[in-house]
Formats: structure tokens, sequence, C-alpha cells
């Protein structure tokens, strides 16, 4: 597999998408926040000092999507179409005895490169805003399980991960 962000020289460099197609694109990203159960429980009942945790961590994922090229190097600026985010949060006390809070981050566009690593980053910042947040509760939560679940368009196609 050829790797398309580096030159004949080994360095870094834009993939030039000029003579590609336009195609309709999305990706769907996921990722967790583990919390306490006092974390949880304030973030479930919108009694968080700062606000409500959710609407203000939607609000920073699709920001975070958007944004993207400024912050990953070899990423192209994109004319997104659409930037979802969704959460879900599972009312079931883990083994270890946290709790899950599971975030999806949806990004389409109709463009000539694929809307991956905006997914990537939607679910990822979106993550932080809600560690942000509640980091004066407990400053022991993990961030993990960060993926791209699904992608479509483009050369590669359809991918279910």
């Amino acid at each position: 597999m050829e790797l398309t962000h580096f030159d004949e020289n080994g360095n870094a460099r834009m993939v030039d998408i000029g003579e590609k197609d336009i195609t309709s694109r999305f990706a769907v990203a996921s990722g967790k926040i583990f919390v306490c159960k006092e974390v949880y429980d304030a973030i479930k009942n919108k009694d968080v000092k700062k606000g409500d945790v959710l609407t203000v961590a939607t609000t920073a994922g699709i920001m975070a999507c958007k944004k993207t090229f400024e912050l990953i190097p070899m990423c192209h600026i994109l004319n997104l179409t659409n930037a979802k985010i969704n959460w879900e949060m599972n009312d079931e006390q883990l083994p270890d005895g946290n709790y899950e809070i599971k975030c999806t981050c949806l990004v389409k566009c109709e463009g000539k490169t694929g809307v991956e690593m905006e997914a990537l980053t939607g679910v990822s910042v979106a993550l932080l805003t809600v560690y942000d947040m509640v980091k004066a509760i407990d400053k022991k939560m993990i961030i993990g399980d960060i993926y791209l679940k699904e992608k479509d368009g483009g050369k590669s196609g359809h991918i279910v991960n």
C-alpha cells in the first residue's frame, strides 16, 4: 500500500486531489468516556456548574469537525454538508465501577476527499469537552475506544469496521 502523504524522497506533502471526482462521502466515528457514578449522575441530571455538558460537548464536536484542516496538517479544507454528534448513556455499572458514555460523530460532504479525519476529530473533541466540563468532580475519567466505525465514498468505497 502506498503512503500518499509522502513524496518520492520521503518528505511530507498534501495529496493533490485536483483530478479526483466529486462524490458523496460520509464517515462515522465512535468513542467513549468512562466516568464515576457522581460524574455520570451530574451529566445525566444536567447538574454541572459549567452548564449542560452534552449540549456544550456536541457544539464543540461539530466545531472541531469544521476545523479539522487547521489541526491535522495534511487535511484538506472541506465544505461539510452535515456534522452530527449523538450520545448514548449506559445506566449499567461496568465491572470496574465506572459508567460509560458513548459518543458517535457522523460527517458528510460532497467532495474529492473523505471525511474520516473530521469524524474522528469531532468525536475526540466532544469527549475531551466532557472531560473538561466535569474534571472538577473527578480527574480519573478515561477516554478511549475511539475508532472509525464506517465510511463511504471515493476510491475505497464502503467500509464498515
